[in-house]
């Protein structure tokens, strides 16, 4: 089930020539609630709070997005405005209210109806957005606004400016929806592909959804490594004790005394095995020992079987790692090896200072 919401999360949000491929482009979203079979993918954005005005349903959206407060603008320094009548009072607050429909009203005339705004939204702001029918969305993140600029397609405005047509973004559907007791905002690209997938993970306990999000961010980091290299070696631990079989059989034909360390390193790759079979509750020098068999036996896919204990052929029953993965673990923990092994001198630091004071020493009375 979860590898299925990746595979579709990561090929909505891959570019076409399938490089270039940007894990930060898959976006998961965790909410309590209900269990993980519930989770669902959403081909957009999605923000975890609800809208400030009262719009709260938009399809065909055209999305302005601003890195500013959605307010009246008002000067750096301070100012005393000095009002001596009720009629000066009276045309102090219209004037605020003109300039804010006016600015609102630019904007809609360019057929924007979802604002986005990284700081607060004025009473006023609101209120005309509600009257024009503009969906008022704050994001607190630049960050998440970034990602949402890369979703839409829009370009963020440092200051409250009307929006020209380079400018806009646009999604097919802005929508406020209800999950879990909380209410979301998805931004949805249902006909087109979206540059970014949202994975909405559901579970009844924060653990769970902690688990399922380490586990959807493994899947995803495979995708990317296999838009690299889409070569594929057996899983289980059967690639390990195949190359432990080869490096066995490379050190007899070593004279000297250089085929020790040959089969000492070849010996070194039964870890995987025997570390699979015990964390399954199994005796992993038995595991080993069968494993050891069938690869002697030609069986060069036989790798270890987490319900019984015993071996099973790994590419037969799906299980496979990206060749990748495989080459860059063994070659970077050999160079640590290696590097451990170069070290012929070890410096035990101590701690700084004179010398401690000795316990129950003699003091004087005073």
């Amino acid at each position: 089930f979860l590898a299925n919401l990746v595979v579709e999360a990561c090929i909505n949000a891959c570019p076409s020539s399938g490089k270039g491929f940007n894990t930060d482009n898959i976006r998961v979203v965790k909410l309590d609630g209900e269990s993980i079979f519930s989770s669902t993918l959403i081909r957009g954005y999605v923000i975890a709070r609800t809208v400030e005005g009262v719009v709260k349903h938009v399809t065909k959206a055209k999305i302005a997005v601003y890195g500013c407060a959605i307010d009246i603008p008002s000067t750096e320094t301070k100012g005393t405005a000095l009002i001596e009548t009720a009629d000066e009072l009276l045309n102090y607050s219209k004037k605020d209210e003109e300039v804010m429909e006016e600015i609102i009203k630019k904007i809609a005339d360019t057929g924007v109806n979802v604002i986005v705004g990284n700081a607060n939204f004025g009473d006023l702001a609101i209120h005309f957005l509600n009257r024009y029918g503009i969906m008022a969305v704050k994001v607190q993140s630049k960050f998440d606004m970034k990602r949402l600029c890369t979703a839409v397609g829009a370009r963020a405005l440092a200051r409250l400016d009307t929006p020209t047509a380079e400018d806009f973004g646009s999604c097919d559907s802005v929508d406020v929806k209800e999950m879990g007791g909380k209410n979301i905002i998805a931004f949805e690209q249902i006909n087109d592909d979206s540059k970014i997938s949202t994975i909405l993970v559901r579970g009844a306990t924060s653990n769970a959804l902690d688990d399922v999000e380490r586990a959807l961010d493994d899947g995803i980091n495979v995708y990317k490594a296999l838009t690299k290299d889409k070569r594929l070696v057996a899983g289980a631990g059967a690639i390990e004790m195949e190359l432990q079989r080869l490096l066995t059989n490379f050190a007899e034909t070593n004279p000297g005394l250089d085929q020790y360390a040959v089969r000492k390193f070849a010996s070194s790759f039964e870890v995987v095995g025997r570390t699979i079979a015990e964390v399954a509750g199994f005796n992993g020098t038995d595991v080993v020992t069968k494993l050891e068999a069938d690869h002697q036996a030609g069986k060069s896919h036989s790798g270890v079987d987490v319900e019984t204990g015993n071996t099973l052929n790994a590419v037969e029953v799906g299980i496979i790692d990206p060749l990748a993965t495989k080459h860059w673990a063994i070659r970077l923990a050999s160079e640590a090896a290696l590097t451990v092994l170069q070290v012929d001198q070890i410096i035990v630091a101590k701690q700084a200072g004179g010398p401690k004071p000795r316990d129950n020493q003699a003091r004087d009375e005073d």
